[in-house]
């Protein structure tokens, strides 16, 4: 048995544990060190990110609705863990561990409910690479298909691996709903059905995790960085939002224009637009994610402006009743995006905030017609400091997780900005006389 739970980074984590002790961990929990919600990994100085290893240990307990078989071993299967505090802790004993990502996105949706009287549904377009791998099983930098969209003759070429991960994911409760061939080479998006945001961000985790194993099957790699190719599109992870009352979808429009939504889904874009840039920063989380930005004639959305089927802007009605959040990729952390944009949108509810009228125009035209708009970050460095000034979008981030978050983003910008690069040598080796 997997008891699993998900780091700051979205890997999953946790213990195997055999199945004849099912009941005393359902009950009891398991223990592991603190700092595995940071990966156990350490900075650029040597010090285990977020927690020392002088730290307590945390306890697991399942969520026994999660427990599943897995369809690849039918000997084995998964579920999904709430972290807490140790009991015998000092201070907070047995309490909520605030860098569970996972935990922290249940109670903020709920508080959000709870002072708003909305839900927040969910669906995701997880796009990613399939890659071939080099002889020795390594993965190459090389995709399986060529880079042409929507052709279904490359869409064919996965179809043994699209079979494969549908199979997986039907049996995994993913309910399978429509994919197609992206523009970079073995670039595939399946989709699968939207619900409540924890339930899809359970659900992307469980996606990402069969392909995975259907890379470890079919000789192939499952490659969810961001941008491995410059010059061709890179890997998104759009999310498509909407705030329920009930069964009740409040963003359908309540006037005469069906490509505007009513008041709710007005003034939670305008939260969603006022935080844009903190935002970027927890939904492109990797120094990689701003290669996509910067290759922007491939439709990266760099621009805090919406519009109906506007696919120039940052946020797009991509239909009556939901927009879609644009400036997202594939190394995004569902449960830290799912609780950043709930906490955004509240803002903009509590406050009335007014997105202004949508923009029709490509928004480069209209930039360059005279229309002032805000840029997102161009760099990782650069959205850490939006996100370090942005008290609503911190907020997302309680107790230790934006300690954690901030030391392991901080870290990563650091290494990154401290390594000469090929394109350093290729471009100043010879630089004088």
């Amino acid at each position: 048995m997997y008891y699993q739970f998900v780091s700051v980074t979205g890997r999953i984590m946790g213990k195997g544990i055999p199945a004849k002790h099912w009941e005393t961990i359902a009950r009891k929990g398991f223990q592991l060190v603190y700092g595995s919600t940071a990966n156990l990994f350490v900075d650029r100085l040597g010090n285990y990110i977020g927690y020392g290893p002088e730290a307590r240990e945390l306890v697991g307990i399942p969520d026994v609705e999660t427990f599943c078989v897995l369809p690849w071993d039918r000997k084995t299967a998964r579920v999904f863990c709430t972290l807490f505090r140790g009991r015998e802790e000092e201070v907070d004993g047995g309490a909520f561990l605030t860098s569970d990502c996972r935990g922290n996105l249940k109670r903020i949706h709920d508080e959000f409910t709870e002072d708003t009287g909305l839900h927040l549904r969910a669906g995701t377009e997880p796009e990613m690479m399939w890659l071939k791998t080099n002889p020795d099983g390594t993965p190459s930098v090389e995709g399986k298909t060529k880079p042409y969209c929507y052709h279904i003759d490359q869409f064919s070429e996965l179809q043994p691996i699209i079979h494969k991960v549908m199979e997986y994911g039907t049996a995994m409760g993913l309910d399978m709903i429509q994919g197609d061939h992206e523009d970079a080479p073995g670039q595939l998006e399946l989709n699968f059905m939207f619900d409540k945001a924890e339930l899809t961000a359970d659900r992307l985790t469980t996606y990402r995790q069969i392909c995975r194993q259907v890379g470890r099957e079919m000789d192939a790699f499952a490659c969810f960085m961001p941008k491995p190719f410059m010059g061709v599109s890179a890997n998104g992870c759009h999310h498509n939002i909407s705030l329920w009352q009930g069964d009740e979808n409040m963003f359908m429009p309540d006037g005469d224009d069906p490509r505007v939504p009513g008041k709710i889904g007005l003034h939670a874009i305008g939260g969603v637009l006022e935080h844009l840039r903190a935002l970027t920063c927890i939904t492109s989380p990797t120094v990689n994610s701003y290669r996509r930005f910067a290759d922007a004639g491939f439709w990266a959305p760099i621009f805090a402006d919406w519009g109906f089927q506007n696919r120039t802007t940052a946020l797009r009605i991509s239909a009556p009743g939901r927009y879609e959040y644009r400036s997202v990729d594939s190394a995004v952390n569902p449960y830290l995006s799912f609780a950043a944009l709930l906490m955004a949108m509240k803002d903009g509810l509590s406050r009335n905030l007014d997105p202004g009228p949508p923009e029709e125009r490509n928004i480069y035209d209209a930039i360059a017609e005279g229309k002032d708009v805000q840029r997102i970050p161009e760099t990782l460095g650069e959205a850490l400091e939006a996100l370090e000034a942005d008290d609503v979008v911190k907020a997302a981030l309680p107790g230790d997780m934006y300690r954690v978050f901030m030391h392991y983003k901080t870290d990563e910008w650091k290494r990154f900005i401290g390594t000469v690069s090929d394109w350093d040598v290729n471009e100043y080796l010879d630089i004088l006389p």
